[in-house]
């Protein structure tokens, strides 16, 4: 019997990931009393200092439907790796202000371990293997393209 394959998602949002998307996302798992256990990531702009200037922002910009692509291969290989209930995975698109929040991972998992070892996976292939790219802005208003550690 062939896979049944699952539609591509869109994991873009436009700006920062506010804090009630986040509790709203939890709060829509309550009901699902097969989990036991929910790990979550939260990516957020720092203010770093680079050659004495400071970030004030960074503007993301991808190729949004190669990216989408990437990021549904990346869910369908952590499906297969670890015992998952669900997956969530929204990144930030243009302007995101220190501070906030651009990248919520969401899994969940009948039991802790899984959840744990899932999000440091996905959280690596994301970084490692997403197109998606960020333009630091300094508060001078210069720039330059980050580099994913």
């Amino acid at each position: 019997m062939e896979k049944e394959k699952k539609p591509i998602k869109n994991c873009f949002v436009e700006g920062p990931i506010h804090s009630s998307f986040i509790a709203d996302s939890i709060a829509k798992h309550q009901a699902k009393t097969s989990i036991g256990a929910h790990q979550i990531f939260l990516g957020q702009v720092r203010a770093d200092v680079i050659d004495g200037k400071t970030v004030s922002a960074i503007e993301y910009s991808a190729y949004e439907e190669m990216a989408n692509k990437v990021f549904h291969e990346i869910r369908e290989d952590t499906f297969a790796k670890f015992n998952l209930t669900c997956m969530h995975i929204y990144h930030s698109m243009n302007r995101v202000e220190v501070g906030q929040i651009c990248l919520f991972v969401f899994v969940s998992s009948a039991h802790r371990k899984d959840a744990q070892a899932a999000i440091e996976y996905l959280v690596e292939r994301i970084k490692k293997d997403v197109p998606v790219f960020g333009k630091e802005i300094f508060t001078d208003n210069s720039h330059i393209w980050k580099v994913n550690k």
